[in-house]
């Protein structure tokens, strides 16, 4: 449900400038540049980008500076950045509370390394609202978000029939598409990140722009809240 491209792209600007900042002879751009082709190499959720990059520089801007050091404040830049910038809105949390407190199960199925997603369910606080016990994270349950497989298992878990469970996240593919391929009610978050020209085989349930917007789908087509 949260479109992380924005504040993603900041945060590893502010890396890029603390580890310039601190003897990384090379102009911001060409750093970004090449950080970039790190992260669409080795992909997203690796955990030695910043490493990488250094390897990749030549000897001459890395000769005269401590890497370690260098890599370090890249790292303590881009958190400090990225969960600066990670909110739920107050009228989102409200939504939730009020899911919470009329008895609707709330849980999470996130692609990704199981600690960076605990991390984000803790930072948002959305520890306060879901069940611990309906969390699927696909490095910890061994199925992809392009499986529907992970859906029916989260809906088995949650002891409920996939077309009893709603699914609301913002990849028209794995969210969307293989929600419904499951059998559970699916809503598109759609937005302006990365994923937002994709086109699935079917034909979100709901649309939305805003996580608010799921109160009067919830009260006017499912008698909730």
């Amino acid at each position: 449900m949260f479109t992380t491209t924005a504040f993603v792209k900041l945060a590893r600007e502010k890396a890029m400038q603390a580890m310039i900042d601190r003897g990384l002879d090379i102009p911001l751009d060409k750093a970004l540049d090449e950080l970039t082709a790190v992260v669409q190499e080795f992909g997203s959720n690796d955990d030695r980008h910043y490493n990488r990059l250094l390897l990749r520089m030549p000897k001459t801007i890395t000769r005269k500076v401590n890497q370690s050091l260098l890599v370090t404040a890249g790292v303590i830049a881009y958190h400090e950045t990225k969960w600066k910038h990670l909110r739920i809105e107050e009228d989102a949390v409200q939504l939730l509370r009020d899911m919470a407190n009329a008895g609707i199960r709330l849980g999470v199925i996130s692609a990704g390394l199981l600690h960076k997603q605990m991390e984000k369910i803790l930072r948002l606080r959305m520890d306060d609202f879901i069940d611990p016990n309906l969390i699927f994270i696909t490095d910890q349950v061994g199925v992809a978000k392009s499986n529907p497989k992970l859906y029916r298992i989260a809906a088995r878990v949650a002891g409920v029939k996939p077309q009893q469970a709603m699914h609301v996240g913002d990849h028209p593919l794995s969210d969307v598409q293989s929600a419904k391929k499951a059998g559970m009610i699916a809503v598109w978050h759609r937005g302006a990140g990365k994923y937002a020209h994709l086109l699935s085989e079917h034909k979100p349930d709901h649309e939305i722009r805003a996580l608010v917007e799921l109160r009067p789908i919830l009260r006017d087509s499912y008698g909730l809240l």
